[in-house]
């Protein structure tokens, strides 16, 4: 159990938090949302003690361990992959480095067999015997094969990384677990992994997060963050959405009948408060006025983009054939005799933890990477548009909004293309700021600009919902829905996959799967088991 009393939060004169009172229980997964700078991640410090409230107390069960998940990916790089997991316990591993502190003692004392003899007692205690096993386990759900798992975490990719510090605050069953976007960086395999466990997790957990599908899966109550407060509600995120939007109707609609009831009594104290015989109804009627009171119905902080891919052209029926695409990188053969055919209907999401494959076959679709083989042909009526997993050498420039978004416009006029840059929330001023100054976040709204205006009937994305706020990924899953061209894309949003793609790809040891369904039924079929128990086995022989 942990609960947070009277909690405030002042930054300057502006009161991020104010008088919150919210307690959390075991048993329970909590998912904390809300727009971006309402203060999801500064609460969870604020829960985990990494962060002083300005005034109020968090209450932690008796006895109870809190894990959060880290989120410096170069505090452990002087350690041990296993080690930086079972750290997740800070205890047991004291009692681990402690216990080797003494044996490895030349003039080892009685003194020392007693204090040994002490930890040993408290480590059987804490099933430190299966430590190292339990933190591979975590290791290898998430993805990180046993021949890492005694390197050292500098000599792991920033993916990996992220996946050892989420088994670190996995790792020894917390009494209390904080999640800061855990499924941040995870490819979709991973994230249906930690899924399961926290479904099965007994304690208490507490989320933040973008994916609305993840929030559904794992949530049982939701934690939204909006006028400086915090309402809890029961039920998972699609349950909050509706029941949210269903109070805001109800408080409109009661507001109305008060508005027409308000009318009513000043049409009658206006009519007759100069007749003497109907003074004191008027009168009565004053007061009855007075009594009625409007429900403060205040502007959410959550701002929705108008996200809305429009086609110059209708596309012609012949759109891409790959034939035969090979590529080495570094001594790796990335991609493998690679062909397939899109067609005008496709919906294609490019799946699987492989993120170098995908990667390096959007770049050679979009002209920027030569293949070492075979070839590849865009129809003649297809006009390509392409988000970049890496957009940095997009705004490695001194171009303000305006001027950085006009260079991918046929039509230059700066109003046409302020327009497309409102729809994403860049409003007033907002048009001359410089691109090299913005954020993660604004980067790919951006991003999404250029697709927007360019009119092209292809669109291919590589992840384009990292940094994104929830109400933005929403936009963009409608804007996908709605696209009426070709798409291959990637991502990690379980729900935009599964809403948009009628095709799934995915690249195992550089060959291609390439199946016409949807992203569910892709998961579920016998064919994907026997390709993960092969993929498996292969990775093993390496």
């Amino acid at each position: 159990m942990i609960s947070a009393n009277n909690i405030t939060l002042r930054v300057g004169k502006k009161a991020l938090f104010e008088d919150v009172n919210i307690k959390f229980t075991e048993g329970n997964c909590y998912g904390v949302i809300g727009a971006n700078g309402a203060g999801k991640s500064t609460f969870l410090k604020i829960l985990s003690g990494q962060l002083d409230s300005t005034s109020g107390e968090v209450v932690i069960g008796q006895g109870e361990r809190i894990s959060f998940l880290q989120q410096d990916h170069f505090k452990y790089d002087d350690y041990q992959v296993l080690d930086t997991v079972i750290m997740g316990n800070a205890r047991l591993y004291e009692i681990m480095k402690e216990k080797d502190a003494i044996y490895m003692k030349e003039d080892f004392t009685d003194e020392d067999g007693i204090k040994a003899a002490e930890l040993e007692g408290e480590f059987a205690t804490m099933n430190g015997w299966e430590a190292e096993s339990d933190a591979a386990n975590l290791l290898n759900g998430l993805g990180i094969e046993t021949e890492f798992h005694y390197s050292m975490m500098r000599d792991l990719t920033g993916a990996q990384k992220v996946k050892v510090l989420l088994a670190q605050a996995l790792f020894g069953n917390p009494d209390i677990l904080l999640l800061d976007e855990p499924t941040n960086h995870l490819d979709l395999d991973a994230i249906a992994w930690l899924e399961e466990f926290l479904i099965n997790f007994e304690n208490t957990v507490i989320v933040v997060s973008h994916d609305r599908y993840f929030l559904n899966k794992v949530c049982t109550h939701i934690a939204d963050i909006d006028y400086g407060k915090i309402q809890l509600y029961a039920g998972n995120y699609d349950f909050w959405y509706e029941s949210s939007q269903l109070m805001i109707r109800q408080m409109k609609e009661a507001n109305r009948k008060k508005e027409e009831k308000i009318k009513e009594l000043q049409e009658f104290i206006q009519r007759f408060s100069a007749n003497a015989s109907k003074s004191k109804q008027a009168t009565s009627r004053k007061r009855a006025l007075e009594k009625i009171e409007l429900d403060d119905i205040r502007p959410s902080s959550r701002k929705y983009p108008y996200i809305d891919f429009r086609p110059n052209r209708e596309i012609g029926n012949e759109v891409l054939t790959v034939e035969h695409i090979s590529k080495t990188i570094d001594g790796e053969k990335i991609l493998d005799d690679i062909s397939f055919i899109l067609n005008r209907e496709d919906k294609v999401a490019l799946v699987g933890p492989n993120e170098r494959a995908k990667t390096v076959l959007f770049q050679i679709l979009a002209g920027e990477m030569e293949p070492d083989e075979g070839s590849y042909k865009w129809g003649l009526t297809t006009t390509q548009s392409y988000f970049p997993k890496d957009n940095s050498a997009e705004f490695d420039n001194e171009d303000t909004i305006v001027e950085w978004l006009t260079q991918y416009s046929e039509e230059k006029d700066a109003t046409y293309v302020r327009g497309f840059l409102g729809r994403m929330l860049f409003a007033g001023e907002d048009g001359v700021k410089k691109v090299k100054v913005l954020s993660g976040g604004e980067k790919v709204r951006c991003m999404l600009s250029k697709l927007m205006i360019s009119g092209a009937n292809v669109l291919m994305l590589d992840e384009p919902t990292d940094h994104l706020d929830m109400e933005s990924i929403t936009a963009l899953n409608n804007g996908l829905m709605k696209f009426p061209g070709v798409l291959i894309f990637s991502s990690r949003d379980h729900q935009i996959v599964e809403t948009t793609a009628n095709r799934i790809m995915e690249i195992v040891n550089g060959q291609l799967i390439d199946k016409i369904t949807t992203y569910d039924e892709y998961l579920a079929s016998d064919e994907m088991a026997r390709k993960r128990q092969v993929f498996e086995m292969t990775e093993k022989d390496d």
